[in-house]
């Protein structure tokens, strides 16, 4: 739902913005042209469970942090998030990330996938619309390409995608260079070493403090807490 949270962001620009304010933009005043009631509902409830939509939320306000800094990354930093917090993406990331450049991923294969992770979960007529669902996400973020058939590309991260991963990883209670191991670094789908540098970049930029020197890597994200002295959550 990349492009439905990108002209939501466009309408309430104050990135602070309380969990009522993306709900009243939603629903009320129907930001994003949505036919009905119902479907204005579902669509704040299904960005509310992709996203978060609240800045009390780590996750989240590192998202829109990101988001206004860096326009390229925005289809992969909202990969990035629904992945934190959506477990049927998690689980369809180590399929599409394992197959090798040029190969081609069917409807019918990622239906495969899912039924193998969550066997005799989903109908038929679920399972369908789920793997159209997984491989247009993963085509929106760049790691495939194609309408009809989809093809395993790679990725195109930013600086501001790798400073996001890191800050993922950092909520997730990693540190060092294994931050650039994570699943969240993976999701970057370049080496180590172009993550690093990446990251880098982006702490050139200021957004985030790094500190590297040999095999130490400290990380810190004072821009991420100077507005907010609650306890860091998820």
């Amino acid at each position: 739902m990349a492009d439905e949270l990108r002209r939501l962001f466009d309408v309430v620009q104050d990135t602070f913005a309380e969990r009522d304010q993306y709900r009243m933009t939603i629903i009320e005043e129907n930001a994003l042209g949505k036919r009905s009631a119902k479907t204005r509902m579902l669509t704040f409830r299904h960005l509310s469970d992709l996203y978060g939509l609240d800045p009390s939320l780590l996750v989240f306000r590192g998202l829109r942090f990101f988001w206004e800094r860096e326009v390229d990354g925005q289809a992969l930093l909202a990969l990035q998030c629904a992945y934190a917090r959506d477990a049927l993406l998690r689980s369809s990331a180590p399929y599409i990330l394992s197959t090798p450049e040029g190969t081609t991923i069917s409807r019918e294969s990622m239906e495969t996938h899912i039924e193998t992770v969550f066997p005799n979960r989903f109908s038929a007529a679920t399972l369908k619309s789920t793997a159209q669902n997984l491989n247009s996400s993963w085509t929106k973020a760049g790691h495939l390409s194609g309408r009809a058939v989809k093809v395993r590309r790679r990725a195109n991260p930013t600086p501001g995608n790798a400073a996001y991963a890191v800050f993922l990883g950092y909520l997730a209670g990693l540190r060092g260079l294994s931050l650039f191991g994570s699943p969240y670094a993976k999701l970057l789908d370049c080496s180590a070493e172009r993550s690093l540098e990446l990251a880098q970049q982006a702490a050139q930029k200021g957004w985030i403090s790094v500190n590297h020197i040999g095999d130490v890597f400290e990380v810190s994200f004072p821009s991420l807490q100077q507005h907010n002295n609650r306890e860091w959550q998820q």
